[in-house]
Formats: C-alpha cells, sequence, structure tokens
C-alpha cells in the first residue's frame, strides 16, 4: 500500500495557517532531519513521507486541508502520509477515513511525529492519536526559520478565551507557556546560528506566563538583552493585553520593531459583546493611540471579521467608520465563518455570502488606502532593512524595514540575511503586503 523498504529518505511538509504552525513545522523538518529524513528539495524529487500541517480557523481552511491532503495521496501513492494540526484535532476521525492516509495526530502529539512515524515502520499499523483539547498540558518548543531568513520563536500556546466564533481553544487546549529562561536560551541560539530577526508566536501572546507566574513584559525585557539579535516582532497581541507599560518599554527597547499587531475583529461594540470579546472599542483606540504616540513611526496592523452573526448593516456601517477613524496601517479582513461548536451558531441574524463578500471588499479598499498612505510617509528617506533569502533563481530580494515596508531590490548574494540602509524610492516599494 505505500513504502515497503525499511528506510524512509525524503519528506514533503505542507504548512496551511498562522505563523506558529510554520514554527511548528519547520521544527519538524529540524526532528527529521536529525534522524536522517532530509526534505524533498525538488519539485520532481519523489518523497517517502508527506506532512500536513493543518489549520482550522475557518470553514475555508477545512476545504483547503482536505484538498491538500487528497492531492499529495494522489501525487505520491507510494509515501507514507501524516496529518497533524489543528483541522486534525478537530476532525480526526473523518481525516483518518480518506484513503491513502496513514497517520493522523493531534497537537498534543506533533511534537512527536518522528516516533509515531518510527512506530509505523515497525508494524505498519495505521494510527490515529489525539488528546481532548481540555487535557492538552504539554507545550512544545519551537524556534526555527525553516527556508527563511526571520526565526519564528513560540512564547505560549492554546487559549482560555471561547470567543463566541472561535475553535481554536478546542483545538489548541488550555494557555501554556514556558519558562523565560528557556526563551532566552533559544534566542542565544539563534544569535549564536547568525540569525538577526526573532517573530514572538503563539496563539495568545499576551497570556504569556499565566501558568509560570511570569508576564509577557518580563518575558519582552529578558530577550531584549540576548546580544546578536537585532531586531524581534511581536506577531500578535490582544489590545487588552497590550498594557501600557508594554507600548513604553518597547518604544525605548534596543531591539522591538516599531510593529504591532492587534485583533480587533469589530469596530462595533454590539458585535463585540456577541463575540465575546474581552474589550470594547474605546479600550481598542486608547491602545492605537497609545502607540501612535509612543512611536510615531509604528507600522499598526489590524484583523477585522466581518460578516459575522449578529453584523446587521447599521453595525457593519458602525465598524468601518470606527475603523476609518483609526490611525493604523494595515487591515488584515477575512469574512466569517460558520464553525461547529461554537456558541455564534445560536445567534439569529444571518450575513449573507454576498453581501459578506461586499463588505470584505469595502474593507479590503480602506487597508489599501491606509497602507499607501502609510508608505507615502516615507518616501525619499533612509531606513534599515533586513533582506530575506529569495527563491532559487530569483533576480530580485525582498526585505522589510524597521517598520514593516516591503522593500524589494535586485538581488546580491551578500545581502542576504543582512541589515543595510535603503533609501526609500517608489521603484523598490511595494503598496501591499500581508501583516
Amino acid at each position: 500500500m505505500h513504502t515497503t523498504g525499511k528506510e524512509l529518505h525524503k519528506v514533503k511538509i505542507v504548512t496551511l495557517g498562522c505563523k506558529l504552525n510554520f514554527s511548528e513545522s519547520a521544527t519538524i523538518v529540524q526532528q527529521l532531519r536529525q534522524n536522517g529524513i532530509a526534505t524533498a528539495a525538488t519539485a520532481g524529487e519523489e518523497p517517502d513521507i508527506c506532512v500536513v500541517n493543518t489549520c482550522s480557523v475557518t470553514s475555508l481552511a477545512d476545504r483547503k486541508c482536505r484538498q491538500q491532503i487528497r492531492s499529495l495521496v494522489k501525487q505520491h501513492p507510494q509515501a507514507l502520509v501524516v496529518v497533524t494540526g489543528c483541522y486534525a484535532q478537530l476532525q480526526s476521525q473523518s481525516i483518518a477515513q480518506i484513503p491513502g492516509v496513514d497517520i493522523v495526530l493531534g497537537n498534543e502529539q506533533k511534537a512527536h511525529l518522528v516516533r509515531y512515524i518510527e512506530r509505523w515502520l515497525s508494524d505498519r499499523q495505521k494510527e490515529l492519536a489525539v488528546t481532548p483539547h481540555n487535557a492538552i498540558r504539554h507545550f512544545a518548543p519551537s524556534c526555527e526559520c525553516g527556508d527563511r531568513t526571520r526565526y519564528f520563536l513560540k512564547v505560549q500556546d492554546g487559549c482560555d478565551r471561547y470567543c463566541s466564533y472561535c475553535t481554536i481553544p478546542l483545538a489548541r487546549g488550555r494557555s501554556r507557556s514556558p519558562s523565560i529562561d528557556s526563551l532566552v536560551a533559544q534566542a542565544q541560539d539563534v544569535a549564536n546560528r547568525g540569525g538577526k530577526e526573532i517573530v514572538l508566536t503563539g496563539v495568545n501572546i499576551g497570556d504569556f506566563g499565566k501558568n509560570t507566574g511570569e508576564s509577557f513584559l518580563d518575558l519582552i525585557k529578558a530577550l531584549d538583552q540576548v546580544q546578536g539579535i537585532e531586531r524581534y516582532r511581536i506577531s500578535s497581541i490582544e489590545p487588552d493585553l497590550l498594557t501600557d507599560e508594554i507600548i513604553d518599554w518597547c518604544a525605548g527597547s534596543r531591539a522591538f520593531m516599531p510593529h504591532f499587531h492587534i485583533p480587533l475583529q469589530s469596530g462595533s461594540d454590539e458585535v463585540l459583546k456577541l463575540m465575546r470579546r474581552h474589550y470594547r472599542r474605546d479600550l481598542f483606540a486608547r491602545k492605537v493611540e497609545r502607540v501612535r504616540s509612543a512611536i510615531p513611526h509604528c507600522f499598526i496592523g489590524v484583523d477585522v471579521m466581518v460578516g459575522t452573526r449578529g453584523e446587521t448593516p447599521q453595525c457593519f456601517d458602525d465598524s468601518l467608520q470606527f475603523i476609518a477613524s483609526l490611525p493604523v496601517q494595515h487591515l488584515h479582513v477575512f469574512p466569517y465563518s460558520e464553525r461547529p461548536g461554537t456558541q455564534a451558531l445560536s445567534i439569529p441574524y444571518i450575513v449573507p455570502k454576498a453581501e459578506r463578500d461586499a463588505r470584505v471588499a469595502k474593507m479590503i479598499a480602506l487597508s489599501e488606502q491606509r497602507q499607501r498612505e502609510f508608505i507615502e510617509r516615507f518616501i525619499a528617506t533612509e531606513r534599515p532593512v533586513l533582506f530575506e533569502q529569495p527563491p532559487a533563481g530569483s533576480t530580485v530580494m525582498h526585505g522589510f524595514t524597521d517598520n514593516y515596508i516591503r522593500v524589494t531590490v535586485p538581488y546580491r548574494e551578500e545581502l542576504v540575511g543582512s541589515i543595510a540602509p535603503v533609501k526609500l524610492e517608489p521603484s523598490v516599494l511595494s503598496t501591499t503586503h500581508n501583516s
């Protein structure tokens, strides 16, 4: 049915979803390499193992996961197929029934993927292993860059908030984090390997230290002391956990970049209440103003969900007007998606799909306008750019300024992984990028 030889040599890993998933996938690759299994280097190289690290944040994400799993089974019928991640945690039984899938692992088991592969080699038995979300206790460390230049350091996992639309607590378990000392040691290892930038990732990273008696402010102060790391970015932090002390400290820190990503979800207080968010829009506005006052050149990205149950036309107009009043630079916009088992399904008002799509388009248009305005502020100025490794054969390379403006220049090998000053002219600037 699948690989019959004793040895497995090549793996193809597909990652869907967030930066946290990317970090964990890169760690899996490292673990496999330590066991003599390299990544399939080219498109024509046949893998012995296919790993899909799944996402389940929306119904579209679920569909993409199913399509990706079936595609890999079809493309590589002799490969061992392993499915893990959030979709595997939530829909393990249905995934196990897909012909060609050999191993299904929940998020608790993801860190031990190599062990399950070894077991399969010895008995060739299909396996499904998923710990119930309320019993997930283990924190699996992860700090890798994969084939990128920036490192992603996992500082927290899980969530205790149970927003009405969200399945992540069911997929990731309770909030948990490691010690500051262990994270500082990982950051120092990155510096020893020549890494320049680290992105702090997690599910709800502002909740860091809930189980250890430490705080997120304690963490970033300690990380800032690691010599050799020139840049840190905070991937996303809830507005009510982004304290004034964190903002003010980042404003004067050595290495934390002028860049925040703050989830809002809706600019309507009525909708925020239906979502069971832990703040109202006046708090969000105060946090944005605090950032803008402390760090005038800061790039601020915002998550926005539109078309959720209960978002009447008046609520959406209210949300759009509020967001338009904020001095933010980028909106990560996505339509509401029905998620099984969530409390939002009991909210009666349903927004038709065509209307959801129209609302998404309005928010995206606002986002594009704000990005252009922000970039235009810095034309003809000089800012430091960290250049990333481009794809093989590329004639151009990309990088980001300290305040997250994307720059494109002709490829120069000596620039990869280095920070260099760049004059921001229209020829090197792009008006859109993902926050």
